[in-house]
């Protein structure tokens, strides 16, 4: 197979470069603290999966798996209110084997009056929340202390990547970064 040449006086370049805006890594890495001192509201949180007290510890399990997004379910009151909060951690650290008791009432695991965050803290307080290993869902109250959303660790990193959208695309690798094989087809 034969490559036509370009016409005469016509000259082909290919160029594999990519743009790379004027803001470095260091330059992201400056902004970061700023960002994460925005209030939380700026976050996108995610509806909280409720329940009322008295309902079973099956009935929670039964609704965790159903939404295939939580592991927490938070208890509340007809307003609304935060009385507590059950997870998947609860459930299996205190209810292991085949004769476990999933009748009781979520009142028996549940964490009473967990910690909060109100709406208008710093970002920064959930991600120090989140780095104890304690919390992977910090629920999220208003003036009145009704429960309004969950913020979980990949809301936060969505936050920060949405910040920086070219930024983060178009980062050369780092020097000492290998690949262990290439990529592509």
């Amino acid at each position: 197979m034969s490559r036509a040449s370009p016409p005469e006086g016509l000259e082909i370049r290919f160029d594999y470069t990519f743009p790379v805006t004027e803001l470095t890594e260091r330059a992201v890495v400056s902004r970061v603290p700023g960002l994460i001192d925005e209030r939380l509201k700026v976050l996108s949180r995610r509806d909280p999966l409720t329940v009322r007290p008295g309902t079973s510890l099956q009935t929670c399990l039964d609704l965790i798996r159903e939404t295939g997004m939580a592991d927490s379910v938070f208890v509340t009151d007809e307003s609304g209110r935060l009385l507590g909060v059950l997870t998947e951690r609860d459930i299996f650290a205190h209810l292991v084997g085949p004769d476990a008791e999933l009748g009781q009432p979520v009142e028996a695991l549940m964490v009473d009056h967990p910690f909060t965050l109100h709406l208008d803290e710093p970002i920064r307080h959930a991600v120090e929340l989140m780095q104890t290993g304690r919390y992977r869902n910090v629920p999220l109250i208003d003036d009145d202390t009704v429960l309004v959303g969950v913020v979980r660790p990949v809301d936060v990193l969505k936050y920060l990547a949405e910040a920086f959208p070219e930024e983060l695309l178009n980062l050369p690798p780092r020097p000492h970064q290998r690949m262990a094989a290439t990529e592509g087809a």
